[in-house]
C-alpha cells in the first residue's frame, strides 16, 4: 500500500501540474479583436471551364461602430432575450460548457446554454469546428477577456461580430440590410427583431430560406419571428429595461423589415447558380453557413455558361412569343428549368426564375410544390417492367399490355372490388377527352398521355413499387405524394433538376448518379474534402430503361409531345399537365443531356398556383404545348455541333398481359387518327407483337390531398392532366404476389 505521504505528494504534484497548466493556457491566448474578425472575404464561383462567374460575399457588408452608435435597446433586447445576468457574471457559464463537453463526448450538438462574452470569443473564430481543444481554448480566452475587457467593450464586441443573415455581419451592417439606416436609428422594436435574428437567420429572416431548409418557408419564418420578437419585447419590459410606454409603443406593430435585394453581380441566372452550389456545398460538407459566409473559397461549379445563356434566351424568346404581360391571364406566369448529363448527373444549366433585380428570390430550378403530372407515368411503366403486377409471380408486364382506356374507369383492388373515394362511392378516374378508347396498349396510352391505363396499372404493379423506382431514379423522397391511385399520375412534387436528373436515368440505360454543381472547393489553395463525384448506381435493368426510352421517342413522334420534333435529332420525352392546368411539364432528352422545363402561374401573395386555362391566348396550357417549345429552342442550341447518337435498341421485355378483367378475347381497336397523329414508322413494334417467355435478365431482379381530374387528349397537346379524388385507401401499398413494397434508396441532397 502506498504511504500517505506518496498520495499527498501526488495529489499535490498534479493540482500543481494542473494549475501551472492552467495559467500557461491563460498566459499564452490573446484577446480576440473585432477588428481581425471583420476582415471578411468573398467568395469565388467558377464556371466548368475555370474562368470566374462571380465573386460575392460578405466581405463588402461588415463595417464596426462603437457602443455610442449602438442604440441602448439592442443592448437591452439582445441581453434580455440571451444573458439577463451579463453586466454581473464572469462571462462564462461553468454548467453550460460542462454540458457541451459532456455531449461532445456522446457524438451530440455542442451548441447552447453560452454567455454573450463566451459568443463573442466564438465569432472571432474563423475555425467553428467542434474538438475539445478548441471548446477548451475559448473557455481560457472568455475568462481572460471576461478580467480584461468591461462589459460595454464585449457587448460592443459581440454585435459587431454577430452574423444576422443576408450576409450581414455586424449591427451596422444588419440596420442597413434589414431598415437601410444606421444602427444608431433603430427603433426599440426594429432592435427586437434584429436580436431575434441571432437566435438563427436561416429560421427567423420572414424572407424565408427554403433553399437551405424546406422547412424555412417565409410563412414559418415570419410565425417565428414574430413570436420571438413579440416575447423579447416582453422580457425587455420585465426585466425593467423599458418602460410601460416605450413597450406599448413597441409592441404596437411587427416592424416589418424591407424585402431582399440583388447585389452586385447576382444578377440574371448567377443568383439561382449561386444559391444551387452554396446549398450543394453546405450539404456535401462539414463547413458551416456562418464559415461559408466568412467567405474566402473558390467554389468549381458544373455550369457551362453557353448553356446557362441557351436556357435563358429560350425561355425569353417564348415568353415574347406567347405571352402578354398586359393580359391578366399571362400575368404571374413562371419557368423553371434544369438540364443534366446522363451518366453522369452534372448539372449544366439551369433557369430558376426572372432574376432577384426583378424581385423573384426563389429559386424554381431547385424547388417543389408544382405537381409533375403525366411525366410521372414512365415510372409507372418502368414499375410495371421491372417488378410486374401482383399475379405476373415477377414476370415484368411488356409495353404491348392491353388496359382499359376509357373515361370514368372504375379502378379495382386485387380481390375485385372497386377502390372507393373519401364519401364511400366508386372511386371513377376521369381522362380529359371522352373518347371511348377501349382496350389500347400502353405504349399507346403514353403516346397520347391516356390517364385511366396508367391508373389500374399503377394499383396492379403497387404504387410502393412506383415509388421505388421513381426514388432510385433519383427522386427525393419529400417530393412523394400520397400513395393512392392519383399518385400514378404526377401528384408528386421534385424539383426540375430531380425530373432532368431521373430522365438522365432512361438515358443512361438504366444508370443513375445524384445531380451535382460542385466539382471542388478551396480555402488558401487547399481543397476541402466532401467533393468527390456520385457514385453511379444500377436504378433498374438497362432493358427496361431502353424500353421506356423507345416508348418516350414514339411520344415524340407520334404523340403529344410531337412539337420536340422540330430539334431534328433523334430524342425521347414526356409532356405533362396537372390538375385544373395549375402546371405544364416538358421532360426530354438525348445520350447527351437531359433537360426538364416546368410552367405555371402562382399568386404573389400567398404563392398558391394559379389555373393556366385562358393563358398564352389557349384554352389550356399543356406539357406538349408551351414548355416543349422552350425545351426545343434550347436543346437545339445546347447539343450543336454534337452527334445525333441515337439510343441503344431496345430488346422485347416481358409478356403481353391484359389489364385483369379484361374480356377475352381483347377487343381490337383502331385508333381513330388524330389531326397531329402521324402513322406509326416500321420501326415502331406492332401492337400484335406477340413477346417470347422472358429470360431471367427480363425478369424482376431487383429486389395533394386531391379533388376531381381529367386527363387523355389526342395530336400534340398533352391530355393526361393529373388526377384528383382521393380514395378511402390512401396508404393502401396493393403491391400484391412477389412485390414486398420495401422503400428505395434516398436520393441525397439537393443537387
Amino acid at each position: 500500500m502506498p504511504s500517505w505521504r506518496l498520495v499527498t505528494g501526488l495529489f499535490i504534484g498534479f493540482f500543481g501540474s494542473l494549475v501551472a497548466i492552467t495559467g500557461i493556457g491563460y498566459a499564452m491566448v490573446g484577446i480576440p479583436k473585432e477588428d481581425a474578425a471583420a476582415k471578411s472575404e468573398n467568395n469565388v464561383y467558377y464556371w466548368k471551364d475555370g474562368s470566374q462567374m462571380v465573386a460575392t460575399g460578405s466581405g463588402q457588408n461588415r463595417q464596426n461602430v462603437t457602443i455610442d452608435k449602438i442604440p441602448k435597446a439592442m443592448r437591452f433586447a439582445v441581453i434580455s432575450a440571451e444573458n439577463k445576468t451579463f453586466y454581473e457574471d464572469s462571462g462564462i457559464d461553468p454548467a453550460g460548457i460542462a454540458r457541451a463537453l459532456a455531449n461532445m463526448a456522446r457524438g451530440g450538438d455542442t451548441q447552447g446554454g453560452s454567455t454573450i462574452t463566451q459568443q463573442f470569443v466564438k465569432n472571432t473564430y474563423l475555425s467553428q469546428e467542434q474538438t475539445l481543444s478548441r471548446k477548451f481554448k475559448e473557455l481560457f480566452i472568455s475568462i481572460k477577456v471576461g478580467g480584461e475587457l468591461t462589459k460595454d467593450e464585449i457587448l460592443q464586441g459581440y454585435l459587431n461580430t454577430s452574423y444576422y443573415g443576408r450576409g450581414a455581419y455586424g449591427i451596422q451592417a444588419a440596420a442597413q440590410t434589414y431598415y437601410g439606416k444606421d444602427a444608431v436609428k433603430l427603433t426599440p422594436s426594429e432592435c427586437a427583431f434584429l436580436a431575434a435574428l441571432l437566435k438563427g437567420p436561416t429560421y427567423y429572416d420572414p424572407a424565408g430560406n427554403e433553399n437551405l431548409d424546406k422547412s424555412a418557408t417565409p410563412q414559418a419564418n415570419r410565425k417565428r419571428s414574430e413570436e420571438r420578437w413579440s416575447w423579447i419585447l416582453g422580457e425587455m419590459r420585465k426585466d425593467d429595461r423599458l418602460t410601460e410606454a416605450e413597450y406599448q409603443e413597441a409592441i404596437k406593430e411587427y416592424p416589418k423589415p424591407q424585402g431582399l435585394k440583388a447585389t452586385k453581380g447576382m444578377t440574371g441566372q448567377i443568383s439561382y447558380l449561386v444559391d444551387t452550389a452554396k446549398k450543394y456545398v453546405l450539404n456535401h460538407s462539414e463547413i458551416s453557413q456562418t464559415e461559408f459566409d466568412k467567405g474566402g473559397y473558390q467554389i468549381y461549379t458544373t455550369f457551362e455558361k453557353d448553356k446557362v445563356d441557351a436556357l435563358a434566351k429560350a425561355v425569353k424568346k417564348i415568353e415574347k412569343e406567347r405571352l402578354d404581360p398586359k393580359r391578366e391571364l399571362d400575368k404571374y406566369v413562371q419557368f423553371g428549368a434544369a438540364s443534366v448529363k446522363p451518366n453522369d448527373g452534372a448539372i449544366v444549366a439551369i433557369y430558376g426564375g426572372a432574376g432577384y433585380e426583378n424581385d423573384h428570390f426563389t429559386n424554381n430550378a431547385d424547388t417543389s410544390g408544382v405537381p409533375v403530372g403525366s411525366t410521372w407515368k414512365p415510372f409507372v411503366l418502368a414499375a410495371a417492367m421491372q417488378y410486374g403486377r401482383y399475379d405476373t409471380d415477377g414476370v415484368g408486364l411488356s409495353p404491348m399490355s392491353k388496359y382499359n382506356g376509357n373515361d370514368k374507369l372504375k379502378v379495382r383492388n386485387q380481390d375485385g372490388s372497386y377502390v372507393l373515394d373519401k364519401d364511400d362511392n366508386v372511386f371513377l378516374q376521369r381522362n380529359e377527352s371522352k373518347r371511348a378508347w377501349g382496350y389500347i396498349t400502353l405504349r399507346k396510352a403514353m403516346e397520347q398521355s391516356i390517364n385511366t391505363p396508367f391508373v389500374q396499372l399503377g394499383w396492379d404493379v403497387g404504387m410502393s413499387k412506383v415509388r421505388d423506382v421513381a426514388q432510385k431514379s433519383g427522386i427525393l423522397e419529400d417530393s412523394f405524394a400520397t400513395l393512392n391511385p392519383s399518385f400514378a399520375l404526377g401528384t408528386s412534387t421534385p424539383s426540375a433538376i430531380r425530373m432532368a436528373d431521373a430522365y438522365a436515368t432512361f438515358a443512361a440505360s438504366g444508370k443513375h448518379t445524384n445531380p451535382y454543381s460542385v466539382v471542388e472547393v478551396k480555402k488558401d489553395g487547399q481543397p476541402e474534402p466532401g467533393f468527390t463525384k456520385p457514385k453511379v448506381t444500377q436504378a433498374m435493368l438497362p432493358n427496361v430503361a431502353n424500353n421506356v426510352t423507345d416508348t418516350l421517342e414514339n411520344v415524340i413522334e407520334n404523340g403529344t409531345g410531337q412539337n420536340a420534333k422540330a430539334l431534328g435529332r433523334t430524342a425521347a420525352g414526356k409532356t405533362g399537365t396537372t390538375d385544373e392546368n395549375k402546371s405544364a411539364w416538358f421532360v426530354g432528352y438525348t445520350q447527351q443531356l437531359s433537360t426538364a422545363v416546368a410552367m405555371f402561374r402562382e399568386n404573389p401573395k400567398d404563392h398558391r398556383l394559379l389555373s393556366m386555362n385562358g393563358t398564352a391566348g389557349e384554352d389550356s396550357i399543356h406539357g406538349g404545348d408551351v414548355p416543349t417549345e422552350v425545351w426545343t429552342e434550347y436543346m437545339k442550341v445546347a447539343l450543336e455541333g454534337k452527334r445525333d447518337l441515337g439510343f441503344p435498341d431496345a430488346e422485347e421485355i416481358g409478356e403481353i398481359q391484359d389489364a385483369v378483367g379484361a374480356p377475352s378475347p381483347t377487343p381490337s381497336f383502331t385508333p381513330e387518327p388524330s389531326e397531329s397523329a402521324t402513322p406509326t414508322p416500321s420501326a415502331t413494334p406492332s401492337e400484335t407483337a406477340v413477346s417470347p417467355t422472358p429470360t431471367a435478365s427480363e425478369s424482376c431482379q431487383f429486389g395533394f390531398q386531391c379533388e376531381d381530374s381529367s386527363g387523355g387528349q389526342n395530336g400534340g397537346s398533352d391530355g393526361g392532366v393529373t388526377s384528383s379524388p382521393t380514395p378511402t385507401t390512401t396508404e393502401t401499398d396493393n403491391s400484391g404476389g412477389n412485390a414486398n413494397g420495401n422503400g428505395g434508396i434516398f436520393g441525397g441532397p439537393s443537387g
